[in-house]
């Protein structure tokens, strides 16, 4: 070993101590917020996804290299999470079961030591938080390529949950089996979502091979797992859950597929700077229902990035609309655009103001 290279090991053995000693400092500082907050109130809310965000953006804009912010995103999530677990001990429940995108995007998210609820439905992690067994849920509700996940929509009609955060996880769809000899498979499992973002590329490689959609990727797995002459698609951390070879990976259609979660629960978050807010609007099927919804937003100067539509399932061909708008709705230009909205239409409701994800 040269000189130069023991010198360089020496150095970095160095910095690990040194870190070692400040995260040391930051969990005790850790400790202490939690005594604090404590002390203030038997009943704090220890999770702050406005906190989280400031922190996240503010170590990207300082950021000098050579890591990449996503890399140091993920740094700092981790470390995060580690000293909230110190404050509290929480159970996240998600759209089940393990080895799911969804759950993917709740590790990211919380971190990988936080525990965890896989359930069987959307409907059922609603239910799980409004019970009180976890604090928190997350849910999916929109692929870039996809588009909306409307059982997501549709809850929100009857929930009082709000959304306290979103998750943008890069989707990378894998192809696994059995054998090595992929090309000689006869069927492919996978969720109808992941078979439509792989189309082209099946359309190419696996021409006359059968898609079967089901439930979820990791019953695809499973169903893979039993059967040598079948496929699944879906995340790599599935192939390993059931034995499957990864035999391709990377095959989505879009290289930059990407899916949306929510964080659901009872917390109002407030402003980070940079913030979306999501809303519910009921209106009658009337000429002009629409105008009446976008025009107090556009005369507020307030930007809408999103907007969908549902059966209001009272009555036949009434709507109700779901829009996503910047801003918190704390902001006054937000307030006084929901003022204006509430006299032109039966119900405006906001699901939550929250810091617009940090990738």
């Amino acid at each position: 070993m040269s000189d130069e290279l023991q010198a360089l090991r020496v150095r970095i053995d160095t910095i690990d101590e040194q870190l070692l000693e400040l995260l040391t400092q930051r969990a005790r500082c850790a400790e202490k917020v939690a005594q604090v907050k404590l002390a203030e109130d038997p009943k704090a809310t220890f999770y702050r996804p406005e906190r989280e965000a400031w922190i996240l953006n503010r170590m990207q804009a300082l950021n000098p290299g050579p890591l990449q912010n996503e890399q140091i995103t993920r740094l700092y999530r981790e470390v995060i999470a580690a000293c909230l677990a110190l404050e509290e001990s929480m159970c996240i429940a998600y759209l089940g079961p393990e080895g799911t995108f969804t759950q993917e995007a709740t590790l990211k998210h919380f971190g990988q030591g936080i525990a965890t609820r896989p359930v069987d439905s959307i409907a059922q992690v609603f239910r799980e938080v409004e019970a009180g067994r976890v604090r928190y849920g997350v849910v999916p509700i929109e692929n870039s390529t996809e588009g909306v996940i409307t059982h997501t929509l549709d809850t929100f009609m009857h929930s009082g949950l709000r959304i306290c955060g979103e998750i943008l996880l890069r989707i990378h769809q894998n192809l696994m089996g059995m054998r090595e000899a992929w090309q000689e498979a006869v069927r492919v499992y996978s969720h109808q979502q992941s078979l439509a973002q792989c189309r082209y590329w099946l359309d190419k490689h696996l021409p006359g091979v059968e898609r079967i959609p089901v439930s979820s990727n990791t019953e695809a797995a499973r169903l893979a797992a039993q059967d040598p002459q079948a496929l699944s698609i879906g995340p790599r951390q599935a192939a390993g859950i059931y034995g499957l070879r990864l035999v391709q990976a990377n095959i989505e259609d879009h290289a930059h597929n990407t899916t949306r979660f929510l964080v659901i629960g009872n917390q109002v978050v407030g402003p980070s700077g940079n913030d979306k807010s999501s809303l519910m609007v009921s209106t009658p099927n009337r000429p002009g229902s629409l105008f009446h919804i976008l025009k107090p937003l556009a005369e507020n100067g307030v930007d809408m990035t999103r907007i969908e539509s549902r059966p209001s399932r009272h009555t036949n061909w009434d709507y109700v609309f779901f829009l996503d708008v910047r801003g918190h709705e704390q902001e006054d230009a937000v307030q006084s655009a929901l003022a204006a909205l509430e006299a032109e239409v039966d119900l405006v409701r906001v699901l939550g103001s929250y810091p617009v994800a940090v990738i």
